[in-house]
């Protein structure tokens, strides 16, 4: 009988505590990963997925840890400092989930990606310029120059969530740990990078360790899944045999939750809140000193009108145009160009021509919720005067007392305690700074709400429960929602009309159940069968 091999990644009773946390993090969980095996790791957001995935290159100094993590026969809990730095990269590569954040912001990507390639595998010049048009074009960057030579805010969420998986692989690890890679990437290159990781899983023999809350990309790409709560493993097994008989009551609510359908009925009569007409963006790139500047239109002239009490759902691949047309619309691009009206109860305001004092005054009626909460969120304030910064700025006569309290009652509506108010961001998973984000764009009672990415950082059970509390928030008070996002199960869920974009053009739109029923254009019929809907 042939000897059976250690499991590449074997976590053993593994516990992660903070020191300003009564409970842990991660409790006493265990797993193993093989070589070419793909694990997912799937559950609520703060249920510990991220801390665990961190906890396999120790990279928080501050968590004290319990049990044991062996990685190809190597106790990684009594590693030294100089054998975790060859561990991190060269033997278990990291794809963060914020890929903003993990960017350096004064670094090219080419800069990014050469000093990955220098310190894990000692390339340079030529040889490392070869890799890094190869690795950009294995995960679907086909420009390598531009993308090279650009920096991570030129890009959309998409695009540097692919080059945050470039330089992961980099360093060729034996094992690499995605944590939520595909968060900001439409449905088509969801499934080219997750073919290509297990492409590469299968190739090389690298693991991979999938954290998602992506169900159907659970179900199709991973070999097993362990499903996590409230810091435990509560249920484990083959994939196909988890998603069709679940055990755990946790794991049915999951799975029960990505069908679910909340859009608010739109009100009798159809008062127009904003409309757009002619909405573009251009963008000059200069292309040396020798060289006439070109232009790029991120955004085609577009037209389009947002009702009392509706959502138009944004739709599309990523580097569509999609947050673009958003920040146009909030006016947060000096390139934009175009005519903006927001409908207010004494008449049109030409949105688009107001400035100084009347643009600030009338900010209020226009939020926004950006789809990267870590990157909104200033790491220096507390989440009190985060969500309250709108009132001091909107409302400055309001006294501490009151102010206090409507910041509590604005986190009691997305579902956080009022002792969250003293902490920071970096204390909350992805989806609870999401939540944050949201309660900070209500608590001004705006008209419209630009969302962006909305439920990009969150699990399918949480993400129905923000999707619940906007509806209702919409059915209360009449707000027009601008909804951005990749996830066609969201639109599906929250929006009343949808508008589909490809390369900066709308290419198809209208109400939600006639174009998913019968798609008119081959673009948004490839968008919904990638996005394998139940």
């Amino acid at each position: 009988m042939p000897q059976t091999q250690p499991p590449l990644l074997d976590v053993h009773a593994l516990s992660v505590r903070y020191p300003d946390s009564a409970a842990p993090a991660v409790d006493a969980i265990s797993f193993s990963v093989a070589a070419g095996e793909t694990l997912a790791i799937v559950g609520g957001s703060g249920s510990g997925k991220s801390v665990t995935a961190r906890a396999l290159m120790r990279l928080d100094p501050d968590a004290g840890y319990g049990g044991a993590i062996r990685f190809s026969g190597d106790d990684v809990l009594g590693m030294s400092a100089r054998q975790l730095c060859a561990l991190r990269g060269g033997g278990i590569g990291m794809v963060f989930q914020e890929p903003l954040s993990a960017l350096n912001p004064v670094m090219s990507v080419g800069a990014q990606l050469a000093e990955a390639l220098v310190l894990q595998r000692g390339l340079s010049g030529k040889a490392a310029q070869a890799e890094m048009a190869s690795l950009l074009q294995r995960v679907g960057l086909d420009d390598a120059q531009r993308m090279l030579a650009s920096f991570p805010h030129q890009l959309s969420g998409g695009q540097r969530q692919r080059v945050l998986i470039a330089i992961a692989l980099a360093g060729s690890p034996k094992l690499l740990v995605a944590d939520e890679p595909t968060t900001a990437l439409d449905a088509h290159l969801r499934l080219q990078v997750l073919v290509l990781l297990k492409s590469l899983a299968r190739e090389s023999g690298m693991g991979l360790l999938l954290i998602s809350h992506d169900l159907p990309l659970v179900r199709d790409f991973a070999d097993r899944v362990a499903v996590m709560h409230e810091g435990r493993i509560v249920e484990t097994g083959e994939t196909a045999s988890l998603f069709g008989a679940p055990k755990h009551d946790y794991t049915r609510a999951l799975l029960a939750a990505r069908s679910a359908r909340l859009a608010a009925p739109l009100p009798q009569d159809r008062a127009v809140l904003l409309q757009a007409r002619g909405l573009h963006c251009r963008y000059r790139r200069s292309r040396g000193w020798f060289r006439a500047a070109e232009h790029f239109d991120a955004l085609k002239p577009t037209d389009f009108e947002l009702a009392r009490g509706e959502t138009l759902g944004i739709v599309g691949a990523s580097g569509s145009g999609k947050t673009t047309l958003g920040l146009a619309v909030l006016r947060l691009l000096r390139e934009a160009k175009g005519d903006v009206d927001f409908h207010a109860g004494s008449g049109a305001v030409a949105f688009s021509r107001l400035a100084g004092p009347s643009l600030r005054r009338m900010r209020r009626h226009l939020q926004v919720v950006l789809q990267d909460p870590f990157a909104s969120l200033s790491p220096r304030l507390t989440i009190g005067d985060v969500v309250g910064e709108g009132l001091r700025v909107h409302q400055p006569e309001l006294d501490p007392v009151e102010r206090r309290r409507r910041v509590i009652a604005a986190l009691a509506e997305v579902g956080l305690g009022a002792e969250v108010a003293d902490r920071y961001p970096h204390a909350f998973s992805g989806g609870q700074r999401q939540r944050v984000a949201i309660a900070r764009a209500l608590i001004v009672s705006p008209d419209v709400l630009v969302l962006d990415e909305p439920t990009s950082a969150l699990d399918a059970h949480v993400a129905v429960q923000v999707l619940g509390l906007l509806a209702e928030l919409q059915r209360r008070r009449g707000i027009g929602y601008l909804l951005i996002t990749h996830d066609l199960a969201v639109v599906r869920a929250l929006a009343h009309r949808v508008m589909v974009l490809k390369s900066g053009e709308v290419v198809e739109q209208g109400t939600v159940d006639a174009v998913f029923a019968e798609p008119a254009h081959p673009y948004t019929r490839s968008l919904i069968s990638a996005a394998a809907l139940p």
